[in-house]
């Protein structure tokens, strides 16, 4: 019999792996290129927001100079302007950022001292630049519409990650050699960069990814975790009340004595016609920065009507809870953050370089 026709099963069988490689690389090639700008944009607002604490001190440093005090009296000096002004929530200060912030409608965000409440700085999207990189990153300049593109982005970049791994993934005792990384020529300089950075960095990528689209699909999100592993997919409603004032001196001492070490981290405002209010703590070993427990006091201050210590629930409830965090790098101290830093880096240096292999290859062709 012709070895020739040995051969064939073999040779068949490699013309659609081959045609599937060379679709999939086109399809890396030019998703990647077309898309790729916006994702570099995603990534390079990421990396300044994973320090946006520090810069905003750095430019005000007014915001450093006081300290860390809760004062019932400025809190409903805080609270009383705030009605008139929009205010919906109000962050409690930290060592890190000892001021009281208001969060406002219109995203507007609002600096008052803890000693009398002063206003210390006044913050919205369109003349902060910070706030603007925030909302570039969260919704693409275009509320819950930018979302939902991001969340489809999401999934592209994912794919694209996945993709391009299958294409770089070597034949077996190559590992490092298709890790190695050449300075000439510009072809394989540029493709050997883009490629190995890739990969090292895979990790990386897939999680900023995977918690970026945890947060766009929060909800199903944390209905799958809480469903696999245990847990709520959605916090019981608060308690109602008849309205009353608030007595914030008790209120606040309530509160804060609710959840076994865990400090205050923001309150909700009261609507005029509710009789209690509703707090966030964070516990010790909570990785969420804002914590994710919760409490609701009464107006009067007389007891906590409802606690729920986040580092008690199931394990897909924590799971849930963590998305955040690891997605902003702040679960694993400074070198996470870094890392994280780094990661929204990658979108831009592999846009460069494999539109810098491109237009290489290309001018290589035209010369052939």
């Amino acid at each position: 019999m012709d070895a020739r026709v040995l051969t064939l099963p073999a040779q068949a069988a490699a013309v659609p792996r081959r045609s599937l490689r060379a679709v999939l690389a086109w399809l890396h090639l030019w998703v990647g290129l077309s898309v790729g700008l916006v994702f570099a944009l995603i990534g390079l607002s990421g990396s300044a927001l994973v320090f946006h604490e520090e810069i905003l001190r750095w430019q005000q440093p007014q915001l450093a100079a006081g300290t860390a005090r809760v004062d019932p009296g400025v809190v409903e000096r805080i609270v009383e302007r705030g009605r008139r002004e929009g205010l919906r929530a109000l962050q409690f200060p930290s060592e890190t950022m000892p001021t009281w912030i208001g969060f406002h409608e219109g995203d507007r965000r609002v600096y008052y001292a803890t000693d009398d409440g002063r206003v210390l700085l006044e913050r919205d999207p369109d003349g902060d630049l910070l706030l603007w990189l925030h909302e570039l990153h969260t919704h693409l300049l275009a509320g819950e519409t930018g979302e939902q593109v991001l969340g489809v982005l999401g999934f592209i970049c994912l794919g694209l990650v996945l993709v391009g791994l299958y294409l770089w993934w070597p034949a077996r005792g190559r590992m490092l050699a298709q890790l190695r990384v050449y300075r000439v020529p510009p072809i394989r300089r540029w493709l050997s960069w883009h490629r190995a950075s890739g990969v090292v960095l895979l990790p990386l990528l897939v999680l900023s990814t995977l918690t970026g689209l945890g947060m766009v699909y929060h909800e199903a999100a944390r209905g799958l975790l809480t469903a696999a592993f245990g847990g709520q997919a959605t916090a019981p409603p608060a308690p109602q009340l008849p309205a009353a004032p608030v007595r914030w001196d008790r209120v606040l001492t309530v509160a804060s004595k609710a959840v076994d070490d865990a400090r205050l981290t923001r309150l909700a405002l009261p609507a005029d016609d509710a009789g209690t209010v509703g707090f966030r703590a964070k516990q010790a070993g909570e990785w969420h920065p804002n914590g994710r427990s919760t409490v609701t006091v009464d107006a009067a201050g007389t007891r906590a009507l409802q606690v729920s210590a986040a580092t008690s629930e199931p394990a897909g409830a924590r799971a849930s809870n963590a998305i955040y965090p690891l997605h902003i790098g702040v679960a694993g101290g400074e070198p996470l953050r870094w890392l994280t830093f780094l990661s929204g880096l990658m979108p831009a240096f592999l846009l460069v370089t494999g539109f810098l292999f491109w237009r290489r290859r290309r001018q290589a062709r035209r010369r052939v």
